[in-house]
């Protein structure tokens, strides 16, 4: 062990019992200086990979953790080391560590389904594809979901002369759109879920909209493909011929229900509970994050290696994942404590913003706002920002203050389609396209596909389901 290890572990032995009784942030006395930071690691997830992609490559985790350090530090000095070791703890044991673990969990599971074979894209066939991948989302994930179809939607179409449409529908449904129906399905609704949302409020509050916004999307692309397939009929020969489709891996699909049976556990099930340096954790959270990282473990040793192989398979995406939102959750502690202090604290222009006259919540203005930030920032992060603006009381926000909720929800989820850095997904499945041969529109071509598709089924989306 280093000796400056060492001495950070010696450091924070001394705070243990001081960082106990440590009390919590009062956002009322925070300026928006403290949230720099936020705003800094939230654009340099925007405009690295793009501006400076192979600095970003090497040094994210560098970088993530230097706004991390802008956070604590001043903390620590201004505060107290004490409250500064009290707010980290607290972050890193009811939400970090809980979310990366499940991320891991359904990364690792997914990469283990491998769908081999073939079959011929004709418009029929990818509508029924999107599909597919559109309801598993909300079961392994967005990007689960993402990696498991976009090799076998690529091959159905490999032979089509216009193909690129059949990826940026994918992106709009697989990688978004289709995972707003659980926790599973995209991050900022499992950090709602942490918050207190329950397992299934998704399911049955936001069914309506993603039937919809989905079925639009998918009738949309169905015309279009069969206009584009009739014009263009079969001149190109079909590099992979169509074969049967066989599914292997099949051991993760029963772990998909391990992971949803554990965390329906936590939400049900009072094992007691321990104080952590004045951090109350549920002994039922814990087991479930154990469940996770056991689940992870046997997927490794039970798969075939050859369904990573050629799934493309790598920890790298969820190494990023790992850095990245360590640093968000760091920065984000001094917003959140500022968000709960309404209309008294520094975000209280805010506050207004999303405030009818009468002073209820404007839905079509939390839709938007939530969406619109989801579109070139981390979807995360920007929930949680948006959830505590609209009190931060899970037992409300599910009830009296429902349609706020699923405004939020939808937004977060919905609208990381607007663009290609909007949700992880998207930008993976731009790259594996590329490499496979599919000229991508580029990042400005892509909102614009966005704009003229998207913008309008979401206008549509406000006028039914977000109006007042």
């Amino acid at each position: 062990m280093s000796r400056a290890l060492r001495l950070a572990l010696g450091a924070a032995l001394l705070l243990l019992p001081e960082a106990a009784s440590a009390a919590e942030l009062d956002g009322r006395s925070l300026s928006l200086l403290w949230s720099l930071p936020f705003a800094g690691i939230l654009l340099s997830i925007a405009l690295f990979p793009l501006l400076a992609p192979h600095a970003w490559e090497h040094h994210h985790g560098k970088i993530a953790a230097l706004w991390g350090v802008l956070v604590l530090a001043p903390m620590a000095l201004i505060l107290g080391p004490a409250t500064a070791l009290h707010a980290l703890v607290h972050t890193a044991l009811l939400e970090y560590i809980p979310f990366i673990l499940l991320l891991l969990a359904l990364f690792t599971v997914a990469g283990g389904i491998l769908v081999r074979g073939n079959i011929h894209g004709a418009p029929g066939t990818n509508t029924m594809l999107l599909g597919i991948g559109t309801v598993l989302a909300s079961f392994i994930g967005t990007t689960g979901a993402s990696m498991v179809m976009i090799r076998p939607v690529m091959r159905a179409n490999d032979d089509r002369l216009h193909n690129v449409h059949v990826i940026v529908f994918f992106i709009f449904l697989v990688s978004n759109i289709g995972g707003s129906l659980t926790p599973l399905g995209d991050p900022p609704l499992f950090l709602g879920f942490l918050r207190g949302v329950d397992f299934f409020w998704t399911t049955t509050h936001l069914l309506l909209e993603t039937l919809f916004a989905a079925a639009l999307l998918l009738g949309l692309f169905f015309l279009f493909d069969t206009y584009l397939y009739r014009k263009e009929g079969r001149i190109k020969p079909d590099p992979t011929p169509d074969t049967p489709v066989r599914i292997t891996g099949g051991i993760n699909f029963f772990l998909i229900f391990v992971i949803i049976s554990a965390i329906l556990m936590s939400a049900t099930v009072d094992l007691g509970r321990a104080t952590v340096l004045g951090t109350e954790v549920e002994l039922a959270n814990v087991l479930r994050d154990l469940v996770m990282v056991a689940v992870t473990v046997i997927s490794l040793k039970l798969t075939p290696k050859g369904n990573r192989i050629d799934n493309g398979f790598s920890w790298g995406p969820i190494e990023e994942v790992a850095k990245l939102f360590a640093g968000i959750f760091v920065t984000i502690i001094p917003v959140l404590a500022m968000l709960k202090a309404g209309s008294e604290g520094a975000f209280a222009p805010l506050v207004a913003l999303v405030s009818n006259p009468d002073g209820s919540a404007n839905h079509a203005a939390y839709f938007w706002l939530t969406g619109g930030l989801s579109s070139f920032l981390d979807n995360a992060p920007t929930y949680l920002v948006f959830f505590e603006l609209a009190g931060g009381d899970p037992q409300v926000l599910m009830t009296q203050a429902a349609v706020t909720l699923a405004a939020i929800s939808a937004g977060a989820v919905f609208m990381g389609a607007n663009s290609y850095i909007g949700n992880a997904p998207n930008f993976m499945v731009y790259a594996i396209a590329r490499q496979g041969g599919v000229k991508m529109p580029s990042f400005f071509g892509y909102i614009v596909w966005s704009g003229l598709i998207l913008v309008p089924t979401f206008v549509l989306v406000t006028l039914i389901f977000f109006q007042g």
